[in-house]
């Protein structure tokens, strides 16, 4: 996150690889370079808002023989989080030898559309968590919800990638919220809300070539929920893929004091992505 004002970080965002995942990993780099480019790669995006479960998707993915995975703190694809311009991108899958090219894509949400038509064929892993669980782990990572908020409101280019893409319908949901008045945790929520509605104005809704992927789900039932994942990007998921889930490991679920406003639109959003 390149900007001044990117949220205060008060923890960890990925966890250290452990010996035996360095391991595979360099296996499976040593093995991609052995071989030519293939002839038919495929392009996968791993997306959603900060704090969905993102990093877990990924862990999974980076455990797949046939992939190649870019994460976002990966300084060759990323610039603080953000990811490098597009003639890089083009240079890393131009380079890989792997057959499927991952990469995470969450300040990137609103470009998602013109990534997926770049580099085809290409597929989105859009993850999506409860907002109050989103809110309260970004709340216990992450600071400036509110200024973030108020400056959006007044204009969108303010506060970097938050407001790329942001429609007009959207920027006046956060002008109604800011008007009725945001704590951080009401805040924290309406950036849930302002960053996922963007899955229904790229149409993914209808496009098959994007799936969302809960995390409670994931958790709940890891062997399904990978299996539903495998045959969606076609993609063999060993034990070894699965195993990176940890079933049950999620935060509980509690209230936290979100805005009855903010609340309504969050929970519209909800069931609109309940109803796919």
């Amino acid at each position: 996150m390149s900007s001044s004002e990117a949220p205060i970080s008060r923890g960890g965002r990925d966890k250290p690889l452990a010996m035996s995942d360095r391991l595979y990993r360099l296996c499976k780099d040593v093995n991609h370079r052995l071989h030519a480019r293939p002839a038919h790669r495929r392009h996968v995006f791993v997306a959603g808002v900060q704090r969905s479960g993102t990093n877990l998707l990924m862990q999974v993915l980076d455990r797949v023989w046939d992939t190649d995975v870019y994460h976002e703190t990966d300084p060759r694809a990323f610039d603080r989080y953000e990811m490098r311009p597009q003639p890089v991108i083009d240079a890393l899958i131009d380079r890989s030898r792997a057959p499927v090219f991952v990469i995470k894509s969450l300040c990137e949400l609103q470009d998602l559309d013109g990534l997926m038509k770049r580099h085809p064929p290409a597929q989105t892993l859009w993850m999506l968590r409860g907002y109050e669980d989103v809110a309260r782990s970004m709340l216990a990572s992450f600071g400036n919800f509110v200024r973030q908020a108020h400056r959006l409101a007044e204009n969108r280019e303010s506060a970097d990638w938050r407001g790329r893409g942001m429609s007009d319908a959207t920027q006046t949901v956060l002008r109604e919220a800011v008007a009725n008045g945001l704590d951080e945790a009401s805040a924290a929520a309406l950036m849930w809300y302002y960053r996922n509605v963007l899955f229904f104005e790229q149409g993914f809704a209808v496009n098959s070539d994007v799936r969302v992927v809960r995390y409670e789900a994931l958790l709940a039932e890891p062997r399904l929920e990978c299996g539903r994942i495998a045959d969606f990007l076609g993609l063999p998921l060993s034990p070894k893929a699965v195993a990176a889930i940890s079933p049950g490991s999620g935060r509980p679920a509690g209230d936290l004091p979100i805005s009855p406003l903010v609340r309504r639109y969050c929970d519209d959003l909800m069931r609109r992505f309940e109803a796919l």
